[in-house]
């Protein structure tokens, strides 16, 4: 059954630094686009950074520019978020989705049609 799996998640001081992981089961990542979503306590759920499996194409918010970066590895069809200068307020429940034949901007926006969800994985920041 196809699913995703996210790691990474954890509990880092302000300006610290962290990476998730997002991983597919059961199909591969070619032809999709990949999207980090969050979703802290009593507010909507928002996509972060995006890209586009294929080409490598990303997208980021604008809370998270210039501080996340989101990759992909072609070859374990993985795609990791890499965020530094980490702030209280990015503290929330990581997921990682998929849409299929999509572009990084289109699975950013949470009105697509998601293939899959991940189970979340939760990002404290902290001192």
């Amino acid at each position: 059954q196809a699913r995703l799996e996210e790691s990474g998640g954890g509990l880092v001081q302000p300006g610290g630094s962290l990476q998730l992981s997002c991983q597919p089961f059961g199909f591969l990542f070619y032809d999709y686009a990949i999207g980090w979503y969050r979703q802290a306590p009593g507010k909507e759920r928002e996509g972060v950074a995006c890209i586009r499996f294929n080409d490598g194409t990303p997208y980021y918010a604008d809370s998270v520019k210039d501080r996340f970066t989101i990759s992909r590895d072609k070859g374990s069809s993985i795609v990791d978020l890499q965020m530094n200068n980490l702030k209280p307020e990015d503290t929330a429940i990581y997921y990682c989705t998929v849409e299929l034949g999509s572009t990084a901007q289109s699975v950013c926006t949470p009105s697509g049609s998601k293939s899959y969800w991940g189970q979340g994985t939760q990002v404290t920041v902290s001192s």
